[in-house]
């Protein structure tokens, strides 16, 4: 298989077969040439059997197992360093991210973004059901930082993002337990005044399954990235947005 455009990482928890309709729904979407690097902590995750075998039927799927750390940050570094596109994007395996916009989120980083985020709290975007306390913290942190610390996006939370993968490779990942990944990219792109642009989407809480978002747990190092991204940026760097 030829080099993908994209580099597809979806960091998946016991998804058992509904990795299949994850998957499905993405390959219906993306037209570009892709990989979509399956992450999984253990052998016998449930998701693991299904991804493989969907990818014998599909080369462009990668059941990859998780070799650093158990946990979702591990995870989607684990996708980071295999992957093999200049752009790598993070979707999750619960059908919540508007995969539609892929491509879209795509081809801003090919157009010179370090980070891509599709924003549910920009004009035109929303979250569609979802836990209260959850929401408003990250409505709140997003559009916060958007106005105090210009940084280019309205959603700094959101794992739905794009992004160079020589962005990553310079800046490094420190995130260790959940998500946080998102905003720690934002933070960095903002410190070294990379643009960040973003498009606006729609989020819709899982339906199948159970979210393992621990908010209480992971607050501390989504707080510790917040205030990283509202120190000014390095001397003689301008953040960028588009």
């Amino acid at each position: 298989m030829s080099d993908p455009r994209v580099s597809i990482v979806i960091p998946a928890y016991n998804e058992g077969e509904e990795i299949v309709e994850c998957l499905d729904r993405i390959l219906r979407a993306v037209s570009l040439s892709c990989e979509l690097l399956v992450v999984f902590d253990r052998p016998d995750d449930t998701t693991a059997a299904p991804a493989r075998e969907y990818a014998d039927r599909d080369p462009r799927v990668v059941p990859l197992l998780n070799d650093i750390a158990p946990g979702p940050a591990a995870a989607i570094l684990s996708g980071f360093r295999h992957a093999r596109a200049p752009v790598v994007l993070v979707t999750m395996a619960d059908g919540s991210d508007q995969v539609s916009q892929i491509e879209e989120l795509t081809r801003l980083v090919e157009e010179g973004a370090a980070v891509a985020a599709a924003s549910r709290y920009m004009p035109g975007g929303r979250q569609v059901g979802g836990p209260r306390l959850k929401s408003m913290i990250s409505r709140t942190a997003g559009t916060s930082l958007h106005r105090l610390a210009r940084v280019g996006t309205h959603d700094a939370t959101n794992s739905f993002k794009a992004y160079s993968k020589a962005f990553i490779e310079a800046v490094g990942v420190e995130s260790d337990a959940g998500f946080e990944i998102g905003i720690e990219m934002v933070a960095k792109a903002k410190r070294r005044g990379e643009r960040v642009s973003e498009i606006p989407t729609v989020w819709r809480d899982r339906t199948n399954g159970q979210s393992n978002f621990k908010v209480r747990q992971w607050i501390p190092r989504y707080l510790h990235w917040y205030l990283v991204a509202l120190l000014p940026p390095y001397r003689g760097q301008r953040p960028r947005s588009s």
